[in-house]
């Protein structure tokens, strides 16, 4: 049965398991975990499916009756499934620098996504990315072993320096930039351009296929990094479309004030068409590793970089949300018209379920507070690798939780983003669970505070609140929020410092 799970009982049950688990975790395995012991004591595969702009929302498992994901569905359902995981920074770059590193974007100097066009508008170099001094999760594992592959999108430097084969992997077939086509793609296949004909969900599934089938006998890892369900949502195969061309599409906040519901509707059509492409493409590669006999001790991940939004709250996009309005909005002077730059829980919030027959328990919910910069010491313990002594790692391992479902490592959660483009503002943001506050300290007058257990879906900004004891949360998380930011070296401190 579809375990449909709501955010209220989520955030009650980690609360209720946060209690207990200091004893849970101290438990002995059970009879059938100690009788799987030789295979999991055994390095695994790993298979980190990566999708782009991808809400939790837009995951059937999640309770939305309008996303048709049966084959996601059937992984979470086979796996444990994180209703609670998010990313540090709702945008492509910094993001996945964080996946890779364990480090907040701001570490590597990647606020915000890289555009090579920016340097014109505000100064910000082109030839930003990862540096090849910062150690990543696959270079550890190749270093341990294993042979490594990234199909997809990297979007994490342009320049010779920040390729992807620099950054522990072997083989690299996709695109270094923040995007391509949705068809007929222009692909880099280990350094030769191709330009391809067809779908590239589809393509680059083939290339997932083909990597798994010349490795079964390796020990590998495979990034798989899809570029759906990322704008623009279409072409789409006939097959993923079907379903919504008649469905009468339901929006979040329908009675949002003046929303354009025409083009909100048209957008959400297209876009859970472009998710039913992934999950197809998923579907088959999952067929392949059964296929080959891979399957019981693969580990097979699935998340996003970042959240959605289409409707929400009046917008649509990610953290640099823009408004779906009819008639247009007034601009700042940091905040041009139309923008609406955010750090809402759509934007941060990722789809997450980890798969792992020799290990994790079928049908497991986990509440715990998984980030992105949890992916790097997560997989370099699965990998039985070692990190370098000095290197920063910010993330916690997840494997315990993985063999202990009932353990909770984490019940909040931190954001950043500073944007560099489009708008400007410098936004943190901390949640205990229950509430949650977004300082913009480029933009105060922007600040906001949600009450997530009464207001889940943050339509109400109770930032200039009377109320004693939400005064003393907001001092509270305040406090949190600058001692983050010392422990990290954030550079926006100096930049305060300096105005």
């Amino acid at each position: 049965m579809n375990t449909k799970v709501s955010t209220l009982g989520l955030l009650v049950a980690a609360v209720l398991a946060a209690a207990g688990c200091a004893t849970q975790s101290n438990q002995s395995a059970s009879a059938d975990d100690q009788a799987q012991q030789p295979l999991q004591q055994q390095a695994p595969n790993i298979v980190f499916i990566y999708t782009d702009d991808q809400a939790p929302w837009a995951l059937g498992y999640s309770g939305n009756p309008q996303a048709l994901t049966p084959n996601l569905d059937k992984l979470a359902e086979q796996g444990m499934y994180f209703p609670n995981s998010y990313t540090t920074t709702p945008v492509c770059s910094p993001a996945r620098a964080g996946l890779l590193t364990s480090q907040y974007g701001y570490e590597h100097g990647i606020d915000d996504w890289i555009n090579t066009k920016a340097k014109t508008l505000t100064g910000h170099q082109p030839d930003l990315g990862i540096e090849p001094e910062y150690e990543t999760w696959p270079e550890i594992l190749q270093q341990a072993g294993y042979t490594t592959g990234l199909i997809g999108k990297w979007h994490i430097g342009y320049q010779e320096r920040h390729h992807p084969k620099h950054h522990g992997y072997d083989e690299f077939v996709g695109f270094v930039g923040g995007g391509t086509s949705p068809d007929n793609p222009h692909l880099d296949v280990n350094g030769t351009e191709i330009h391809e004909q067809g779908l590239t969900v589809d393509i680059l599934t083939r290339y997932a296929v083909d990597f798994v089938r010349r490795h079964q006998d390796d020990k590998f890892v495979l990034s798989l990094h899809y570029r759906a369900p990322h704008y623009k949502f279409l072409p789409v195969a006939p097959e993923d479309e079907a379903p919504y061309l008649a469905m009468d599409i339901k929006l979040p906040h329908p009675d949002y004030p003046d929303l354009n519901k025409t083009r909100a509707v048209k957008l959400m059509r297209e876009y859970l068409s472009s998710v039913r492409g992934i999950d197809r493409n998923v579907g088959i590669l999952m067929a392949e590793l059964q296929q080959l006999g891979l399957s019981d001790n693969t580990v097979v991940v699935f998340t996003s970089d970042h959240g959605y939004n289409i409707a929400h709250n009046g917008i649509w996009h990610k953290g640099n949300g823009f408004w779906l309005l009819n008639q247009k909005t007034k601009g700042t002077a940091n905040v041009p018209s139309g923008q609406r730059p955010n750090l809402y829980d759509n934007s941060i919030k990722v789809p997450t379920i980890v798969r792992w027959p020799a290990v994790v328990k079928p049908g497991t919910v986990n509440p715990s507070t998984l980030s992105n910069l949890d992916w790097f010491p997560t997989l370099v313990d699965l990998g039985q690798g070692q990190a370098s002594a000095d290197n920063i790692v910010r993330g916690q391992s997840y494997v315990p939780v993985l063999r202990d479902p009932k353990q909770v490592l984490s019940t909040d959660y931190y954001a950043a983003y500073s944007t560099q483009h489009q708008s400007v503002t410098d936004m943190r943001m901390y949640s205990d669970g229950q509430y949650k506050l977004v300082k913009d300290f480029k933009n105060p007058e922007r600040d906001e505070l949600f009450d997530l257990v009464n207001d889940p879906e943050e339509t109400t900004n109770i930032i200039d609140t009377e109320d004693a004891k939400l005064v003393a949360v907001i001092r509270q998380f305040e406090q949190i929020i600058h001692d983050k930011m010392v422990a990290t070296n954030d550079p926006l401190l100096g930049r305060m410092s300096a105005n």
